[in-house]
């Protein structure tokens, strides 16, 4: 699949102990907010494609907070100007998702060609402000799985 995307990835949800969510700013669609998100390259883990990937694209080393693998995937239909990026006749991607809770809002180093600009926003703004809706879900799953951790 050299120079195609797997249709296998990872979603990120980046927040904070006081429920604080990271969004990014799609550079190639200014206007869409979303958490960290990124294909699998080769074979490398999909633990290891959220670490890459949050790295990439925040700067943040992942293996200094807690990255919690949610157990969840997103099955979703790709969409139609993002399709020419996958090998042809691929149309549907399987999303794992991924948790990784910081003890408070850190700086950040976006990667340009990919965001144009980072906010940290409590966590039902960033639901409401995110294009996609498996992404608000799992933003508003961030609450669900902070009660089940500290009962």
């Amino acid at each position: 699949m050299t120079g195609k995307k797997q249709p296998v990835s990872v979603l990120v949800v980046i927040y904070t102990s006081e429920l604080d969510v990271l969004l990014l700013e799609r550079a190639d669609h200014p206007g869409y907010w979303q958490s960290v998100t990124g294909s699998r390259d080769g074979i490398e883990t999909l633990r290891d494609t959220a670490i890459r990937e949050v790295a990439e694209e925040t700067g943040l080393d992942a293996g200094q907070y807690e990255l919690t693998d949610w157990q969840f995937q997103n099955h979703y239909e790709i969409y139609p100007h993002w399709q020419h990026r996958y090998p042809a006749g691929v149309t549907q991607n399987v999303e794992h998702v991924y948790g990784l809770q910081l003890p408070a809002r850190v700086a950040i180093r976006i990667a340009p060609r990919e965001h144009l600009n980072f906010q940290w926003l409590p966590l039902q703004e960033a639901a409401d402000k995110v294009f996609s809706p498996s992404n608000r879900a799992m933003i508003l799953e961030v609450m669900q799985r902070v009660i089940r951790k500290n009962p």
